[in-house]
């Protein structure tokens, strides 16, 4: 059998043949979602499940889904929100036109959110924000370009939009699922993009880019960084998730605005 009894000939033709960047994956998170997908497919080995996976572009696509890191909510961390919710009423005072990046977005329940926080809060000028979110997944842009989640995505919404006043007139709730408003869906626009190996952005004042570099190898972080320094205006803004770090090599490139809730400043030719 060889090495068809391994995961690396399945990580090898994600790679080479599905364009999506396993090497740069730590392989226990790899595994778990592979496995996964084994135990869907009634496949008992590595080796078999990479017969399927060769010769099954719908499996393929299933486990370009499942890979993609897909897991988030509304108001993720409220504790952050806090930090974005002052620094969008900062920017906003202080710009005609404020853009945001929300980078590795997920379903879309992260966009939606700074969305709603501009909506609701009366010191935010909404009409100044633009969001660009960006996802490696096709499956999960569809569901943040349509804006409703199942049930089983959403049993604690409630709990998610505390963090707003009145936040029924932003979804509208359906016995099995939610829609997000028209108004807060309107100054989102998604787009396909790969974080690890696409291109940088440019004149972003503010990218939020969390809960994804837990899962990439710490040697692989540093081009994921330099990205989002590469996307940000002088002064810009980058929000990280609470258990992730800047790696050695690019903490010179930041300034840290608020440790506890992962928010920095790139300071580029601007005044820190």
């Amino acid at each position: 059998m060889s090495t068809s009894d391994t995961i690396q000939p399945i990580l090898r033709f994600v790679e080479e043949e599905l364009s999506f960047a396993t090497s740069y994956y730590n392989e226990r998170y790899l595994d778990r979602r592979v496995s996964s997908r084994m135990r869907r497919t009634n496949s008992d080995s590595y080796g078999e499940y990479y017969s399927l996976l060769k010769r099954d572009e719908a499996e393929q696509a299933e486990l370009l889904d499942a890979l993609s890191i897909n897991v988030t909510g509304f108001f993720r961390n409220p504790s952050v929100w806090e930090g974005i919710q002052a620094l969008l009423r900062k920017l906003t005072a202080e710009k005609s036109s404020v853009r945001i990046w929300s980078a590795a977005c997920a379903d879309g329940r992260e966009p939606y959110s700074l969305s709603m926080l501009a909506h609701s809060d009366r010191e935010i000028d909404d009409s100044r924000i633009s969001i660009l979110a960006t996802d490696i997944s096709e499956d999960a842009l569809e569901t943040a370009r349509g804006g409703v989640y199942q049930d089983l995505q959403t049993d604690d919404v409630s709990s998610q939009l505390d963090f707003l006043e009145r936040p029924t007139q932003y979804i509208t709730k359906r016995e099995d699922s939610v829609k997000v408003a028209e108004t807060i869906r309107e100054p989102v626009e998604f787009e396909r993009h790969d974080l690890i190996n696409g291109r940088s952005k440019s004149g972003f004042d503010m990218v939020v880019c969390r809960n994804i570099l837990i899962y990439i190898n710490d040697e692989h972080k540093t081009p994921i960084f330099e990205t989002i320094r590469d996307s940000l205006v002088d002064g810009g803004y980058m929000v990280i998730g609470k258990s992730e770090t800047i790696p050695i090599g690019m903490r010179t490139e930041f300034d840290s605005v608020n440790a506890g809730d992962k928010t920095y400043q790139y300071p580029g030719d601007a005044e820190s």
